[in-house]
């Protein structure tokens, strides 16, 4: 009895320090939105043999996004350069730590195939729908602005984007102002055309953004992600069909959709530097002079610049 007894205490020391290093890696909690970052990392294979953990959670829109992260439910997600600046706004305590760019067209304003509209002029007294403070309002905004009309001259209908996509297949609202892979899905359905695209009226900033909380005690594990973040995006870049294939099967939208959004956005990571931050600024002053913010926002301290892009 006692060898026995012996032998399960050995056992035991034996199993603890293996217990203590599972115990001691890192999980990162990491949102993500439709298209977004695990359908990058799985489709170029970076999301093999990490030195951490991830727990994903999908969010269809940046806004529940923001949502979580100011809730620490999340560690870090992808946001785009207007939400960002909007939950930054309402007090969350973030940081955009990397950055990347992509051709803005597939932001954008939908009407149905028939609808009558044809220039953003004929916005005016029509109902639009997009979720409040994302990508898709900014260009909206902008797209009136370009035109001399202003925020109150069309009807908002803050929806997310599912909901948004049935109202104008349904005909209760004129216009989507949406995003990829969204716009490209329903153009492939030939649900919608696109109105006004976000060329010239959006930066194509996007970002990876993190807790205070993460960026203090996960810095290594969001440097590689980063790392791996850039180098799945040079792949995918360099292998658009093979990529088009694996989008579509992690997000479930059909090849054709999944290959145009990307190959029309062209994404590329780029370093966070102060022509970035001076174009996120105009994005905030922007929004405070439609009057979605109450107070000026200086955006320079809302990034954290020690996670740089590899060449």
């Amino acid at each position: 009895m006692r060898r026995r007894h012996f032998h399960h205490l050995f056992g035991a020391a034996l199993a603890l320090p293996l217990l203590a290093r599972a115990e001691s890696r890192t999980l990162l909690k990491a949102g993500d939105q439709k298209g977004g970052l695990r359908a990058l990392l799985e489709a170029a294979g970076e999301l093999k043999e990490l030195p951490y953990d991830i727990q994903w959670t999908e969010f269809p829109a940046a806004a529940p996004l923001a949502e979580a992260l100011n809730a620490q439910a999340v560690d870090l997600g992808p946001i785009g350069d207007a939400p960002l600046i909007f939950t930054l706004a309402a007090g969350s305590r973030v940081k955009a730590f990397a950055a990347n760019r992509s051709d803005a067209y597939g932001t954008a304003l939908l009407v149905a195939p028939q609808s009558p509209l044809k220039t953003a002029l004929d916005l005016k007294g029509r109902s639009v729908a997009t979720n409040r403070g994302s990508i898709g309002h900014f260009v909206a905004l902008k797209a009136l602005a370009s035109v001399g009309l202003k925020p109150d001259d069309v009807q908002w209908r803050f929806l997310p984007p599912p909901d948004a996509k049935l109202a104008l297949t349904q005909g209760s609202v004129d216009v989507w102002a949406t995003w990829e892979p969204y716009t490209a899905l329903a153009e492939s359905e030939g649900h919608a055309r696109v109105l006004v695209n976000g060329r010239g009226l959006w930066s194509g900033l996007s970002y990876l953004a993190a807790t205070d909380t993460a960026l203090r005690d996960k810095s290594a594990a969001l440097q590689d992600l980063v790392a791996r973040a850039a180098r799945a995006q040079r792949w995918a870049n360099q292998h658009p069909r093979e990529f088009g294939e694996t989008l579509s099967q992690v997000i479930g939208i059909p090849v054709a959709a999944a290959r145009l959004q990307h190959e029309r956005r062209q994404t590329h990571w780029v370093p966070i530097d102060d022509s970035v931050i001076a174009e996120q600024q105009r994005t905030a002053d922007f929004y405070l002079a439609a009057g979605l913010l109450k107070q000026g926002l200086s955006v320079r301290q809302t990034f954290d610049t020690r996670f740089p892009v590899p060449a």
